[in-house]
C-alpha cells in the first residue's frame, strides 16, 4: 500500500519503515483513512503529521479542534490507533462498538495484522478525535 498523501517528513517515513512488515499495511491504511476523514470533516482543518513518542501522530494545529491520534504497534502485536487516555474518545467509541473491536482501556483500539477492520466504523472514531474540542 502506498502512503497517501506522501510523507512530508523523513522522520515519519522512517518510523513507518521500522514497523513490522505484518503491521505496516494496516498502519498505512489507517494513516490514509485519517487524512481522508480530516479532508471530509468540517471543522477539523488541515492535518499535521509528526512524531510523538516515536510514533506517527496526527494533529489539527490550525483549528486546535482535535485531540492527537497516534499509530503504533502494541507489545501484544498487531497494530493500534491511540487517542489521549484522558479524553473520552476511545470510551465513547467502545460504547458504540464494544463487540466489534479490541481495546486497550481508554487509550487504544487494537487490530490483528491478519484481519481488515471495519473502516466505516473507524471513520467515526477518527472524526470524533479530529473534532474533539468542538463538542
Amino acid at each position: 500500500m502506498i502512503a497517501s498523501p506522501p510523507f512530508d517528513s523523513a522522520d515519519v517515513a522512517a518510523a513507518f519503515a521500522r514497523f513490522p512488515d505484518a503491521a505496516c499495511p494496516g498502519l498505512l491504511a489507517l494513516r490514509n483513512m485519517i487524512f481522508a476523514v480530516a479532508a471530509d470533516t468540517p471543522g477539523a482543518g488541515k492535518l499535521h503529521e509528526t512524531l510523538k513518542w516515536g510514533q506517527p501522530a496526527y494533529l489539527t494545529p490550525e483549528t486546535r479542534a482535535g485531540s492527537t491520534l497516534r499509530l503504533g504497534v502494541p507489545k501484544s502485536g498487531g497494530y493500534a490507533i491511540y487517542a489521549h487516555c484522558r479524553t473520552t474518545i476511545i470510551a465513547d467509541f467502545h460504547a458504540l462498538f464494544a463487540d466489534d473491536f479490541s481495546y486497550d482501556g481508554t487509550r487504544a483500539v487494537l487490530f490483528d495484522a491478519q484481519s481488515t477492520p471495519d473502516t466505516d466504523k473507524l471513520r467515526l472514531l477518527v472524526a470524533s478525535a479530529l473534532t474533539y474540542h468542538l463538542r
